[in-house]
């Protein structure tokens, strides 16, 4: 066989994962025991405990909440260790790995036998996600990565911000890189922030969405799937 000859595009997966696999934040898991184990003051929860208290009254958007917590988690992961940070990491993924939609869950396990390129990306820290994904079988991650100085603590830099915020560029950048094919991909994700990555794949599925993500999906005639306690609707 000629050395020269290009080896078969295999097919890609694209999800989000929090609240799309996951049933809830990875962040969101991940601050709550940095705060029960003194890692992080007891103070940090004032920064999105209004924002949390007005989401579980439905006077507010998880989407605030959620920009609470990003916001806490900044002011307080300076000169944090990195070994800390991958101890803390790999024990709320031993508690939390199994915490997952029954239908993503699902769809992870066909499209691996159907020999998958699976691509996660989220807005979690990258060191987390790993952990998660890795249980999953997932190809490759694209999480926040936060910059390290020379004693191993996190300086409270976020690197490469531009490109972890793009998510339809992240997509582009992994097709070429890995050799992959966007003929037959499959998209899933669950806000208006992944509509950039679900326009490229030729399968879109919003997935329990956001009432931005909805209103969009329906004009563009998506496919919307959403899990509630055992049923699972196709609308």
């Amino acid at each position: 066989m000629s050395q020269n000859k290009k080896r078969p595009q295999k097919r890609l997966a694209i999800f989000d994962v929090d609240g799309t696999i996951f049933r809830s934040s990875l962040l969101i898991e991940l601050i709550r025991v940095f705060i029960q184990n003194g890692i992080f003051p007891l103070s940090t929860e004032k920064v999105y405990a209004k924002a949390y208290k007005d989401w579980l009254d439905r006077k507010d958007s998880y989407e605030k909440y959620i920009e609470g917590v990003i916001k806490a988690f900044n002011q307080n992961i300076k000169k944090v260790s990195y070994k800390v940070f991958s101890r803390v990491a790999k024990k709320v993924i031993s508690f939390h790995k199994n915490r997952v939609y029954r239908y993503t869950r699902d769809l992870i396990k066909n499209l691996k036998r159907k020999k998958y390129y699976l691509v996660a990306i989220s807005h979690s820290p990258k060191i987390i996600l790993d952990s998660f994904c890795q249980e999953w079988g997932f190809n490759k991650t694209y999480g926040k990565m936060y910059a390290i100085d020379g004693q191993g603590k996190f300086t409270g830099e976020i690197m490469h911000f531009e490109l972890i915020k793009d998510k339809a560029k992240i997509l582009k950048r992994v097709v070429e890189k890995e050799n992959l094919t966007l003929k037959g991909s499959i998209g899933v994700g669950d806000t208006e922030s992944d509509i950039g990555f679900l326009k490229l794949v030729e399968r879109p599925i919003c997935f329990n969405p956001n009432k931005k993500l909805y209103q969009y999906a329906k004009r563009r005639g998506w496919e919307i799937v959403v899990e509630r306690k055992d049923v699972i609707y196709h609308i």
